[in-house]
């Protein structure tokens, strides 16, 4: 634990100005961000005497080991500027909300050509219109089925819509009206996305304007003597009249407004949004928070309209925002809100009428959040505080295993050997830590050589990190190769992603997490006693002996410790046995998964992904030029030169490349023995 007196910045160092400041562990990671008005007087309530701070307070300054900050010029620059840094370190001390689901939207693509009505989930993209969130995607699909009659816009996948094109034939909705068939030429692409806009503005709540248009048809209709295009129009007067029922009226003035309410205990809070559009209730999503730092129900609201709004602007920042409690600094807030709207924001308390009792209601959803999350929370943390006992206990740890990596080797047939790293924290999965590698150090199937060099990688890179922050200054180094300025061993893993491994060097002192910075308690590997003693073996060639080691094998699920004959036989009933499972489970999903994408990168491998300089454009263009990799591995120099972009270079090398390739043995048809030859782009028929 960390005196903060050690770190307390000089009397009069500080200034007196508004900003942001950060506070650094000795790792150098972020673990808090916060702003100020005045820098000086906010900083110097975190060193006073640590009986006089709040727990969680204490326990943050104790914890860091260095603190700094940024001069800023008004309160609204430090909003932001606290915004971006804390999605940018993801500090363990400050409040961060998740989503209790991933709400499905209503979506209308904008930037295609036809635009496109249908279910989105995740990340909101450039240029589509959202409409949301709603609670259940079935909604949503009730909802523009009763629509589709009266603005007829597309809803097809871009394969449907193209083999319509070249069919010559719609869809199903095509025929029965509920789409207008923009695929087949039926209308122009401006008529579509003028159908679209309309959707769009009935969905923001401009509704009268249509039902009012529709009954006039409808009255002229009739007058004509026209009864079968009135009773058209009646029924689509009435199908848009259902789709508005489905959101009723909350606010008479057909307010756009959203309304925040939050609930809290002395641990965690829920926050539950209702997205008020057009006086209609047009969505509503919730967050849950533990509550790791010292924070008020302002500090909350705060907190939410940040990650609320933080990567939104336009119209998805409504007029009004009602919330329970108005923010330290309302005034720089609503300025921050107005400045992402484009126009001015109210940001305030509701004190009486429709929507005060509309945020009782929204304050009875919080309430009931926390308490369903609290119900749920309680017996997730009971079974997994059960399981990592039970780990402790059969393999006599000191203290539960809160960080456990489980490492696992996958290959075919002694091919595209890879390895993977997982690691679950307090029982879960913690995803962006995950670690991939391939195998590098020699050739062929062996599993034990390849778990020792893995975690031999893995392990030199937290004593690389650990050495250069100084951890081992006043202590002897271990004896293993360590030093940062050894030669490394190529192949350390990209998080989640496909990467080569020669970019595993550990970040610089930026803040953010490191790769392989945190040690794990328990290191799990997938396999019996040789793998175990492979990983232990390379533990202590690193000098490593603060880490427990075990096996999972599968095929009488024993655990094996090193240097035990006998394996550790947990009940089948147990929780801790169960939570091995998983961890090994994930392990090896997570390693298979990279080793067939490997292979079937190999499989679609030809000889010009060895030309150097030779990129994506130019192989299709040098494809598309001849028509097939046969016909292009029989072209002169001078004919591949033809090719736009192609220099004589690049056309040597492209010859040598397939001077050099070994010709594949033909294909042959088994029961005509006939020969199948190469067809375009070098596959065969």
């Amino acid at each position: 634990m960390a005196d903060p007196s050690s770190y307390r910045p000089k009397p009069g160092q500080i200034p007196d100005s508004p900003g942001v400041y950060k506070f650094r562990d000795e790792h150098r990671r972020v673990i808090y961000v916060g702003k100020a008005k005045n820098l000086r007087q906010r900083l110097a309530n975190y060193f006073q005497d640590l009986a006089g701070l709040h727990p969680r307070t204490r326990t943050m300054v104790t914890t860091a080991a260095s603190v700094e900050w940024t001069v800023v010029s008004t309160e609204v620059e430090a909003l932001q500027l606290e915004y971006s840094w804390i999605k940018e370190f993801d500090p363990r001390f400050n409040v961060k909300y998740r989503d209790d689901k991933s709400y499905p939207y209503l979506a209308v693509t904008l930037n295609e050509e036809f635009p496109r009505v249908q279910v989105m989930r995740g990340a909101k993209k450039k240029g589509v219109r959202y409409f949301g969130p709603y609670g259940h995607a079935w909604a949503i699909r009730e909802t523009v089925d009763l629509m589709l009659r009266v603005f007829p816009v597309r809803t097809c996948s871009a394969g449907v819509f193209k083999n319509a094109e070249r069919t010559g034939r719609p869809c199903l909705l095509g025929y029965i009206g509920k789409c207008s068939a923009p695929c087949v030429g039926r209308v122009t692409p401006e008529e579509h996305r003028d159908l679209a806009g309309d959707f769009c503005d009935f969905m923001a709540g401009r509704t009268g304007t249509y039902i009012r248009r529709l009954e006039k048809d409808m009255t002229q209709a009739a007058e004509d003597m026209e009864y079968e295009r009135a009773a058209r129009l009646r029924d689509d007067a009435e199908a848009l009249r259902r789709a508005m029922e489905k959101s009723a009226v909350v606010l008479a003035d057909a307010t756009d407004a959203d309304l925040i309410a939050v609930a809290e205990d002395e641990l965690e809070a829920a926050v539950q949004i209702f997205h008020v559009r057009g006086g209609r209730v047009r969505g509503q999503r919730g967050w849950v928070t533990d509550k790791v730092e010292a924070v008020d129900t302002a500090g909350l609201v705060e907190h939410a309209l940040q990650q609320l709004y933080g990567e939104e602007s336009g119209d998805s920042v409504p007029k009004e925002v009602l919330v329970p409690a108005l923010p330290e600094d309302p005034e720089a807030v609503s300025q921050w809100l107005a400045d992402r709207r484009g126009s001015q924001v109210s940001l305030r308390i509701p004190q009486r009428g429709d929507k005060k009792d509309l945020m009782v209601t929204v304050q009875r959803n919080a309430q009931q959040a926390l308490g369903l999350h609290k119900t749920k929370r309680a017996s997730d943390l009971t079974t997994r505080s059960r399981a990592l006992e039970e780990i402790a206990e059969a393999l006599g740890l000191g203290s539960a295993p809160l960080r456990v990596e489980c490492f696992d080797i996958s290959h075919l047939q002694g091919d595209d050997v890879v390895a993977s790293m997982v690691v679950f924290e307090d029982g879960l999965a913690r995803k962006s830590e995950y670690r991939r590698f391939q195998i590098k150090g020699f050739e062929g199937q062996d599993d034990v050589r390849s778990m020792h060099e893995v975690i031999g990688r893995r392990f030199r890179r937290y004593l690389q990190e650990k050495e250069r922050t100084g951890e081992w200054e006043d202590s002897p180094a271990p004896t293993g190769p360590v030093s940062a300025s050894a030669p490394s061993v190529p192949g350390t893993a990209e998080p989640g992603s496909a990467r080569e491994e020669a970019r595993d060097e550990p970040r610089e002192d930026d803040g953010r997490p490191k790769r392989f910075a945190y040690p794990p308690q328990l290191v799990v590997v997938d396999g019996g006693q040789p793998q175990v003693a492979a990983a232990k073996r390379a533990l202590d060639e690193l000098g490593i002996d603060d880490i427990a080691v075990c096996g999972l094998a599968k095929r009488l699920e024993e655990v094996w410790l090193p240097d035990d004959d006998d394996p550790v036989v947990l009940p089948r009933s147990s929780e801790g046995l169960y939570l091995l499972q998983r961890i090994r489970d994930e392990a090896h999903r997570f390693a298979i998964t990279y080793q067939r994408a490997k292979r079937a990168k190999r499989i679609r491998s030809s000889p010009l992904d060895d030309v150097p300089g030779l990129g994506d454009t130019r192989k299709q263009a040098l494809i598309k030029h001849f028509g097939s990799v046969k016909k292009l591995r029989q072209a002169t120099i001078d004919e591949i030169c033809e090719v736009p972009g192609i220099g004589r270079r690049t056309a040597e090398s492209v010859a040598v490349a397939f001077a050099a390739a070994a010709p594949a043995a033909p294909a042959v048809n088994t029961a005509t023995g006939e020969i199948i030859e190469e067809d375009d782009g070098g596959s065969r028929t």
